[in-house]
């Protein structure tokens, strides 16, 4: 099956005043191998999604982080096995890119991450246009929130490097998705993503 071509960025610019980093569900059930239910690829995430931050937060781009957050008897378990299950070392983000005190955690219920949460008004509140979305599963979590965001008006960037799926083709199919139906941004790596200062 030949896979419909992505308009591929190599380097964006980004007015840190008006942007914002989501990172998707780095949580220890999918990432580390203990985890209930792991996305073997999230693992070589990490690193390019650090330096992501690192540069991030050193331009004064808020980052936010959503959690997958279930009930122990969540209607979802009837799809995927238990996993993040709220208050566990599961549901916990994984040590490398634990959050700051002061960055905003997003507990959500559904693949997506504006549904009943606090999260469309706190991006609001912030006036961001443009947001870097990382984590994972690329075709489900990482997709759903970028397309929230574009749905609202906020144009989503997403680099290769920093999301991950169950097998390529979800990812790229993510990627088709976003940048054809949601018009956002494709980034071959976390390196091309640059915040200017405004």
């Amino acid at each position: 099956m030949e896979v419909p071509e992505i308009p591929w960025t190599e380097e964006v610019v980004l007015p840190a005043g008006r942007t914002a980093v989501l990172v998707v569900d780095m949580q220890n059930d999918f990432v580390h191998e203990r985890g209930a239910l792991v996305v073997p690829a999230a693992a070589a995430t990490v690193d390019p999604i650090r330096r992501l931050l690192r540069r991030a937060r050193a331009a004064g781009v808020p980052v936010v982080y959503t959690q997958d957050w279930h009930a122990p008897d969540d209607a979802e378990f009837r799809i995927w096995p238990p996993h993040c299950v709220a208050g566990t070392w599961g549901a916990e983000v994984v040590d490398p890119l634990a959050p700051r005190p002061e960055e905003a955690r997003i507990h959500k219920t559904t693949y997506d991450p504006f549904f009943r949460t606090d999260l469309d008004a706190l991006l609001a509140g912030r006036g961001v246009e443009n947001l870097v979305v990382v984590g994972t599963v690329a075709n489900i979590c990482v997709l759903h929130a970028a397309a929230s965001a574009a749905l609202r008006g906020i144009r989503p960037v997403v680099p290769q490097d920093g999301v991950s799926a169950l097998a390529p083709f979800d990812q790229l199919f993510a990627l088709r998705q976003i940048t054809g139906l949601y018009q956002g941004t494709a980034v071959r790596s976390e390196a091309g993503i640059r915040f200017e200062k405004t």
